[in-house]
């Protein structure tokens, strides 16, 4: 005689066996990306009037198929935007003229994009030396031009830094004697090397303050060994773009004139 109890015990456990199985199986599956590689595609053209004519011939139609678009491109970025008075130029020890225009159109503009969205201030706008790749000659500005100046696809990111880590920035700027682009900070070296004075938009350093600065993502990530950047206690990306900036300053400024003013000083 068959003993169901025993036998319905074992079924039982074998469904619980089988269910687990199928969820373990079923459950989602994480991927690593663990290798890339890339190859040259070569570009085979499958146009009817192209078929059967000399490699010549292919390249030339390939381009009298994209020089419509090129042309347009090349249309938007030669428009006249603006005109500078003067070379906006990169001479300078601590500051140069390029670096001040940068600086100040930088934290003009993200000022109002952060006041519309965060209801506060922005007090002081740092970039880097070597991030402008180009001057402003004088003459008629394009969006060309702002594309020379900043290649890169850099944004405009807010940090709040505490009083200490301004401190910081100023022994870095020192410490580095590359004229970075800034704005909001001044300060003055003395004949030892040290820093003082040091000003926030013409108010004394408050060590219990948090301070807004503007600056790009690059450099927010520690670039450049700023390394002060990722000790902040906030952080907010507005999204624009520094070349966009470059921009629509350039529209809404027919005529621009290089700021030419001392930030910081040497005794």
């Amino acid at each position: 005689m068959v003993k169901l109890k025993n036998y319905n015990g074992v079924v039982k456990h074998f469904v619980l066996l089988l269910t687990f199985t199928a969820v373990i199986s079923c459950a989602e599956k994480k991927y690593v990306i663990t290798k890339i590689e890339g190859k040259e595609i070569g570009i085979i053209v499958a146009n009817s009037e192209v078929v059967g004519s000399s490699a010549s011939e292919q390249v030339q139609q390939i381009e009298n198929f994209i020089k419509p678009y090129r042309d347009k491109i090349d249309a938007d970025l030669s428009a006249v935007l603006g005109n500078v008075t003067e070379s906006i130029d990169k001479s300078g020890e601590w500051q140069t003229p390029i670096g001040n225009f940068l600086a100040d159109i930088t934290f003009e503009k993200s000022d109002k994009v952060f006041q519309m969205r965060e209801k506060k201030a922005i007090d002081i706008c740092l970039l880097n030396h070597g991030g402008i790749r180009s001057i402003i000659p004088k003459g008629n500005v394009t969006a060309r031009t702002a594309y020379e100046i900043m290649p890169f696809e850099n944004s405009a990111i807010v940090i709040g830094l505490k009083g200490e880590q301004i401190i910081e920035i100023v022994n870095y700027i020192i410490s580095e004697k590359k004229p970075h682009p800034l704005k909001g900070l001044t300060f003055t070296i003395d004949k030892n090397n040290q820093p003082k004075s040091i000003m926030i938009n013409g108010k004394t350093l408050d060590d219990s303050k948090v301070y807004y600065v503007v600056t790009s993502d690059y450099l927010s990530n520690g670039g450049d060994n700023m390394i002060f950047f990722k000790k902040g206690v906030e952080k907010y990306n507005l999204d624009y773009k520094l070349r966009n900036i470059i921009i629509d300053y350039f529209k809404e400024n027919k005529t621009i004139v290089p700021n030419k003013d001392i930030r910081i000083t040497k005794e």
